[in-house]
């Protein structure tokens, strides 16, 4: 008797959860569509962010393969986005050494996480390496910024049991990579940085 009330009442959480992350989604979309957008600052040489552009398009790969559980394709972008982040010219940085350190700091983490991930067996391992990609791969974006480029900072609030994470996106459309498939599009754009 318990299990026949259950499957209906489990079956109406469900479709509130999807719908209530679906409309927040479109909600947001609109507002995003409309919000003016501030050209930001991007000061430093030509060959730091071309090399900077070949890591996020490593790591964008990265993202579609979790938005299509694809956990082979996830390791080649892993370690593609890895090795262009070990080439990334930072001593090309005209900047103040403490501001030049943190900027190493950020780098050398992200490779270190990287090369952990491959490691990771299951897609959850997987997404929560790619979530602190994500989060400090951000961090680099905004201190150095991306001559001539957009990116739209997106964040699904059921992400790792309701915690949330971020991610990073080069179009404004919500593609999930935490859930792929399950919930494609919940989330939401949080931030959007773009750069002259």
């Amino acid at each position: 008797m318990n299990f026949r009330l259950g499957v209906p009442v489990g079956t109406l959480c469900i479709a509130i959860a999807l719908f209530s992350c679906q409309s927040s989604s479109t909600k947001s979309g609109e507002d995003e569509a409309t919000k003016p957008t501030v050209s930001l600052q991007a000061p430093y040489n030509q060959v730091y962010y071309d090399s900077l552009q070949l890591v996020m398009q490593a790591y964008y790969q990265l993202s579609d393969a979790l938005v299509k559980a694809d956990s082979l394709a996830a390791n080649t972008a892993a370690a593609s986005l890895k090795q262009h982040m070990d080439s990334l010219p930072v001593n090309t940085l005209q900047m103040d050494s403490s501001h030049l350190s943190i900027i190493t700091g950020t780098t050398g983490s992200i490779s270190a996480e990287l090369a952990g991930f491959e490691g990771e067996h299951d897609l959850e391992g997987k997404r929560s390496s790619f979530q602190m990609v994500s989060d400090m791969l951000f961090d680099l974006v905004k201190n150095t910024g991306l001559k001539g480029k957009t990116i739209y900072h997106q964040y699904c609030p059921m992400a790792f049991e309701d915690k949330g994470a971020y991610w990073l996106s080069d179009k404004p459309e919500i593609f999930n990579p935490y859930f792929g498939n399950k919930m494609l599009h919940c989330g939401e754009t949080k931030d959007t940085l773009s750069y002259q």
